[in-house]
């Protein structure tokens, strides 16, 4: 399993020989309407406390006795790492309350009122599936800038400012029109197609490189009983952590920046056609677990932990998620798209990784100062190896695993990350656009084709129909790769 040599003289072939058809359905798509609510709130208190002075302890100006208000999503990385960084900021600034700390996976409802009051937190964790839209706050002037912090001295070494402490890509991540930085993304996250080595190896198989030897294997397993794939069906925007990079691999990073940038007919790239009939072929031949569609993220996990499945989409969170259900010897690692046949534009290896976990500061936030001081905080190497040992994921920060022993899947981040090199994929349609990318995108196209309700050639049709209109929409800001 997993040469590449056995099909070099296929080109296009094995793409022309996917063809597949199924009736179209409907599926209920959550509202979103929050996301324009909270982003047109002009109301409310807009009074900031008073600045303190600006010294070498304290070089964004922190008022020290200043209330300071976090909400954290309290998702796969949990809030303790967040706990144990607001504990330093009291320590350094002892007389100012103890930080006021909420955590919810609730984010989008329970922050609604107070964006549209004028009255949000200081310092939010915005992730999750009730994420809003970053895309909409950015335009609509919703969050602060946080250059102030990008050039701030680094918590560990004042020499050195805290944008050259981040790993490659980090900052750009969050810069949506120019140079403004909106957006703090914490985590450094690795998506793909997340595996048990020990589960291969009951099967006498090696993860697999080609296309071809993952049918092959998901063909194997059926045979013992256990499904190829399962993904979160209910959420099914997960399907892209895996899909964009095959999509990306196959045709190139210039297919992704296309779709990014909403350019008419990007969907009908020859790309995309190739691999969303791959990934169909997935269902006709009944390799994904019976009942994905109606499971939510912990369930298709959990699901997979049990060795139901063998592949499931997803970020490197998922360790910390999945802990719970997960065996001691599962051995969970992460593997980059199968390349499709010898014709893909980029090689094996291709991967997405990224900056994830997206902190905002309000522009309308009580103590910004002391906001971007939290995340100054949680920028220095200890805060940094804390969250490493905690949630088994690597930081935003540029080191912070020295002397750290690392689990199985945080060592095959690491591995694809290096094989990678320079082909890593960014796609920003889900911090540009949330709705277009979650709700249109993810439910009510991809979700649709890989429940078997519609074709590849109906689900680009409809995809490409959604992201005509986000185009056309002037109630939205529009951003491009620069």
């Amino acid at each position: 399993m997993g040469s590449t040599s056995a099909h070099n003289n296929e080109g296009l072939g094995r793409r022309s020989l996917i063809k597949r058809s199924a009736a179209l359905g409907l599926i209920a798509v959550p509202t979103m309407s929050f996301l324009s609510a909270c982003a047109s709130g002009d109301s409310g208190s807009d009074e900031k406390v008073t600045k303190g002075k600006t010294t070498a302890k304290n070089p964004l100006g922190v008022n020290e006795t200043a209330a300071l208000e976090v909400v954290i999503f309290n998702g796969g990385f949990g809030e303790q790492y967040a706990i144990d960084a607001e504990k330093k900021y009291n320590e350094a600034f002892p007389k100012a309350p103890k930080v006021k700390h909420a955590a919810t996976q609730k984010i989008q409802s329970q922050l609604q009122p107070r964006f549209n009051g004028g009255t949000p937190p200081d310092l939010i964790d915005n992730s999750g599936a009730e994420q809003m839209d970053m895309g909409v706050l950015v335009g609509k002037k919703q969050l602060l800038d946080l250059t102030p912090l990008m050039d701030a001295p680094s918590y560990d070494d004042p020499a050195k400012k805290v944008r050259d402490t981040l790993r490659p890509g980090v900052l750009e991540m969050g810069q949506f029109d120019g140079d403004p930085v909106w957006i703090m993304y914490y985590a450094y996250t690795v998506y793909g197609v997340w595996y048990s080595q020990t589960n291969l190896e009951k099967l006498d198989s090696a993860y697999p490189e080609t296309w071809d030897d993952m049918l092959a294997l998901c063909a194997k397993a059926k045979k013992k009983g256990i499904a190829g794939w399962t993904y979160p069906g209910k959420y099914p925007y997960y399907l892209p952590f895996s899909l964009y990079p095959f999509i990306g691999k196959i045709g190139g990073r210039e297919v992704l920046d296309k779709i990014d940038n909403l350019e008419p007919n990007a969907w009908k790239d020859p790309a995309v056609k190739a691999a969303f009939e791959a990934y169909y072929e997935l269902f006709q031949k009944g390799y994904i677990l019976k009942g994905t569609p109606g499971l939510t993220h912990i369930e298709s996990q959990t699901q997979w932990t049990k060795g139901k499945a063998l592949f499931i989409p997803n970020g490197s969170w998922v360790e910390n998620e999945a802990a719970p259900t997960t065996p001691e010897d599962f051995k969970m690692m992460v593997g980059a798209p199968s390349s499709l046949d010898a014709s893909d534009a980029l090689p094996y290896g291709t991967i997405w990784a990224s900056g994830g976990e997206p902190f905002i500061v309000p522009s309308k936030a009580k103590n910004p100062e002391g906001a971007m001081e939290q995340l100054r905080i949680m920028l220095s190497e200890e805060s940094s190896k804390n969250f490493t040992q905690q949630v088994k994921s690597l930081s935003a920060f540029n080191g912070g695993t020295d002397g750290l022993t690392l689990s199985t899947a945080m060592q095959s981040g690491v591995d694809v990350l290096k094989k990678a090199g320079d082909n890593v994929v960014n796609p920003r349609l889900q911090d540009w656009y949330v709705k277009l990318q979650k709700e249109q995108i993810g439910i009510a196209g991809i979700g649709e084709m890989m429940a078997g309700r519609a074709t590849p050639a109906e689900t680009i049709k409809k995809i490409q129909g959604f992201a005509d209109a986000a185009a056309k929409d002037q109630s939205i800001k529009h951003y491009k790769h620069q």
